[in-house]
């Protein structure tokens, strides 16, 4: 039996690059941390010759913004990987300060052969990696 994939908790390190004029943290810098706890979820569960051979691109972002965040702010993103279908892996993140849900994005993703960039589908066991068994 297939269970919930477990979240993956990624530390975002805000930048003085990210902050706008006005104090806070610009909304572009959202999509910069989504893509590295995305990439660091991959890179986790996934086997390192999967992680030689393949790439991910995103595809589509909607992120609903909830509070704004700051330099000395400790953030966390949180990973959900939903499903994956074909060549596609579709993706919630929360994004945290503390209690406080900053940002929260669903994303959908394109794997990629390495060598050719062309859409490649992930091979069943490489998959189940993400989806634990009980």
């Amino acid at each position: 039996m297939i269970t919930a994939p477990a979240p993956h908790h990624y530390a975002v390190g805000i930048v003085s690059d990210d902050i706008d004029f006005m104090g806070h943290v610009n909304n572009a810098s959202y999509l910069k941390w989504v893509q590295a706890a995305v990439i660091s979820h991959w890179q986790r569960l996934a086997p390192p010759e999967a992680v030689a051979q393949h790439l991910w691109v995103a595809l589509k972002h909607e992120i609903t913004y909830r509070k704004p965040a700051f330099l000395d702010d400790d953030v966390i993103a949180t990973v959900l990987l939903e499903k994956v279908q074909g060549a596609r892996a579709f993706y919630e993140t929360i994004i945290k300060r503390g209690e406080d849900v900053l940002a929260e994005v669903k994303s959908s993703w394109c794997c990629l052969d390495a060598e050719t960039l062309r859409p490649a589908r992930l091979a069943r066991d490489v998959v189940e990696r993400f989806f634990p068994k009980d």
